[in-house]
């Protein structure tokens, strides 16, 4: 028992050095609920979700948005953004599917991994827009509430990648250097055993440029889609970095994988698009309604007007216009109200 006890102090002292020589993988991804499969892979990728949701819908309530219409934007978001990510993913690594020995029916395991961010976010921005337009809100301004969240939800669902030991880098003796199964190493690496976790640089760097991105929006008071493009300005310049030192199959072009000179371009275009943005339409709007009431459409015209650097005499008339133009419109068709009809007994004369 003594010598038991005396052999703790040196097995306690050698865990650290255990600890800080790699980061092993997990033995399985895997768990079986009677028939049902259990993936770490989807669970990782659901609770992005909904961190991400919960987080945009507080955003978009603070800019005047009605409860739950971001939930109804993230059904159709996240649907058409998972078909756009795998699209990308089958188009941007074809071997895997149309070469030799590729199997297309492997394209539909969209468990297995596979999902290319550079589909998700266009194809699921087309989806956001059809309820977008019916709960009448302006496009620029759930676009901003929501950049946040997406940052969150990437950065989370980036732990998947790590159940299925997917997604890593060259090798590495780093301390944080990542065990890969001999089974799951790319051809010409299986004499190595860790290899850098670009999947985790890339959810760190998620989370820092969420921070950042709070406080360039609080600083500078993007508007008008502006901090929905920093997002994504911000997303490229790491994630071009981290495209450099990954090592699984991608398409080469001049010297690059596809993924690099796509976080180039996509970057080249969030940058025109700020700077577009901030000469058209500099300030922040004041509210996501795209036809708010007549009262809340002159004072949410009064501080754009404000934040676009206008006088305060001219901001409250540009208020008091915008209010008068609401008050004479119809709802939904904007047609001016015809002064010759009156409006009947309890009716409001604007309906």
């Amino acid at each position: 028992m003594t010598g038991a006890l005396a052999a703790v102090p040196g097995a306690l002292a050698s865990v650290p050095a255990a600890v800080l020589t790699s980061i092993p993988s997990p033995a399985q991804g895997v768990w079986h609920l009677g028939p049902v499969p259990i993936r770490a892979y989807a669970l990782a990728i659901i609770l992005g979700i909904v961190l991400g949701v919960a987080l945009s819908e507080r955003r978009l309530r603070a800019r005047g948005g009605p409860p739950g219409a971001v939930v109804d934007i993230a059904i159709w978001a996240v649907l058409f953004g998972i078909v756009g990510a795998r699209v990308y993913h089958v188009l941007s690594s074809p071997d895997a599917y149309f070469g030799e020995g590729g199997d297309l029916v492997r394209a539909l395991y969209v468990w297995e991994g596979g999902l290319g961010i550079w589909g998700a976010i266009p194809a699921g921005f087309l989806g956001a827009l059809v309820p977008i337009r019916q709960l009448g809100l302006r496009v620029g301004v759930v676009a901003d509430a929501m950049a946040p969240g997406l940052l969150l939800a990437q950065a989370v669902g980036r732990v998947g990648n790590y159940f299925n030991q997917e997604l890593f880098g060259r090798p590495t003796t780093l301390p944080w250097g990542l065990e890969i199964d001999p089974a799951n190493r790319p051809a010409g690496y299986a004499e190595f055993e860790t290899f850098h976790p670009t999947f985790l640089y890339e959810a760190l760097w998620c989370l820092v440029a969420l921070l950042l991105l709070l406080l360039l929006e609080r600083v500078l008071k993007l508007g008008h889609g502006r901090v929905f493009l920093t997002y994504v300005l911000l997303y490229v310049i790491g994630r071009g970095f981290i495209e450099t030192l990954r090592i699984d199959q991608a398409e080469i072009i001049a010297g690059l994988r596809l993924n690099v000179w796509t976080s180039v371009v996509v970057g080249l275009v969030a940058v025109i698009g700020l700077l577009v943005s901030a000469m058209r339409h500099p300030g922040r709007e004041a509210t996501a309604l795209r036809e708010p009431p007549a009262a809340e459409a002159g004072s949410a015209a009064e501080v754009e007007a404000l934040d676009a650097g206008a006088e305060p005499r001219e901001a409250a008339e540009e208020g008091r216009r915008a209010e008068a133009r609401a008050a004479s419109e119809r709802p939904g068709d904007g047609r001016p109200q015809d002064a010759g009809v009156p409006a009947g007994d309890g009716e409001d004369p604007r309906a």
